[in-house]
């Protein structure tokens, strides 16, 4: 099933049978409610607080003696600090995470393996390879219940403004880099354009150079449609996009040429999707409560050509050396010595207002 429950600006959502069968009829499973989980995961995107002091993020305490009690707090320095009672049993733990003071928006995952007496909480910073991982040891677990009971009762919970969204999901869900494009985006190959989700290993693909580098191996996950995984659609024909594609805010667009170079003083740039959402290029995907993104692995770190124009390919920069986050990651599933290292890109990435000028002036 996983992922059970939505929170964001505009949802409040739950199915026990999973948010995927949202809009069908709803089974009922009182049993199945009640009971936590074996495995799951409890997932809050947030804006970065500019104010130096602690900010709860998100509380729960039922009027009602049962159930879970639950704070989630930001501290200044990128911590965060959870704490969780059910019954006579309290959890506390923390982590921090040294973002530079350059990120505005964080990741923060809490999840749990009661078989295996394990558990995780880490902090990211989306689309980067800044992320703090640090391991527990017999966490306490959440039931469907629980979230169920977070998401209606507004009167026992406490939601910051700046929390994007919330989510729970019955499985132990992965970190680190993510997967940017929908299933359906047209990837050019050796055999012509075809559906990045249909792509294997050894199939070859056209880079910017116009060279064919071979698929190492691609990554797909369903993740809940809000925050940092809004699929945005890229509007034809903007950056020489044949047809409209649907990415992530976090893909980056990898645009080249004399204007370019002229302007930023580099033969290339890179244009994060979400940058382009208040101009005309791009405009977010009205979708279902859940998307399924897809991304390939290559030798080195590349421009794709798709459906006229280049996006990166997955990015793993030097994560098979951090074997925590590896572990953690998507990418934990393939065997280490099989993942390259990746060199660092050198191209500059643009912020908002550069990325909306340069559309602009490659619309005129």
């Amino acid at each position: 099933m996983s992922w059970l429950a939505l929170i964001d600006k505009t949802r409040t959502l739950f199915r026990l049978d999973g948010l995927a069968r949202y809009g069908n009829k709803p089974g009922a499973d009182l049993v199945a409610l009640r009971k936590p989980m074996p495995t799951g995961s409890l997932v809050i995107e947030t804006r970065v607080s500019p104010y130096d002091k602690p900010q709860m993020l998100l509380g729960y305490a039922p009027q009602a003696r049962r159930g879970i009690r639950l704070s989630l707090q930001a501290v200044p320095g990128g911590g965060v600090v959870l704490v969780l009672n059910r019954g006579t049993e309290t959890f506390h733990t923390a982590v921090n995470l040294d973002t530079g003071g350059r990120a505005d928006v964080i990741r923060i995952t809490y999840s749990w393996d009661l078989n295996q007496s394990r558990g995780r909480l880490s902090v990211e910073s989306p689309g980067t390879f800044r992320v703090a991982v640090k391991d527990l040891v017999d966490p306490v677990a959440l039931s469907p219940q629980d979230m169920c009971e977070f998401v209606h009762d507004e009167l026992s919970r406490v939601l910051s403004p700046d929390v994007i969204y919330t989510a729970l999901s019955d499985r132990v869900e992965p970190i680190g880099p993510m997967p940017t494009m929908t299933t359906d985006t047209p990837v050019m190959t050796a055999d012509g354009y075809r559906p990045v989700g249909t792509l294997q290993r050894g199939d070859l693909v056209q880079t910017a150079e116009g060279e064919m580098v071979p698929v190492l191996n691609s990554i797909k996950r369903t993740v809940p449609a809000a925050g940092q995984f809004t699929p945005i659609r890229l509007r034809a024909p903007f950056f020489g996009l044949q047809n409209p594609i649907v990415v992530s805010p976090t893909q980056r667009l990898v645009i080249g040429g004399s204007r370019v170079e002229y302007t930023f003083g580099s033969e290339y740039v890179l244009v994060p999707a979400g940058h382009l959402l208040h101009g005309t290029a791009a405009k977010p995907v009205k979708s279902d409560p859940l998307v399924t993104y897809c991304q390939l692995i290559l030798p080195d770190h590349e421009a794709l050509l798709v459906a006229g124009t280049y996006l990166e390919s997955l990015d793993l920069g030097r994560i098979r050396r951090r074997k925590d986050v590896l572990r953690a990651s998507l990418l934990g599933q393939f065997m280490r010595v099989d993942l390259p290292e990746h060199s660092q890109t050198a191209y500059p990435v643009l912020r908002e207002f550069e990325a909306l000028t340069l559309a602009a002036q490659r619309a005129a």
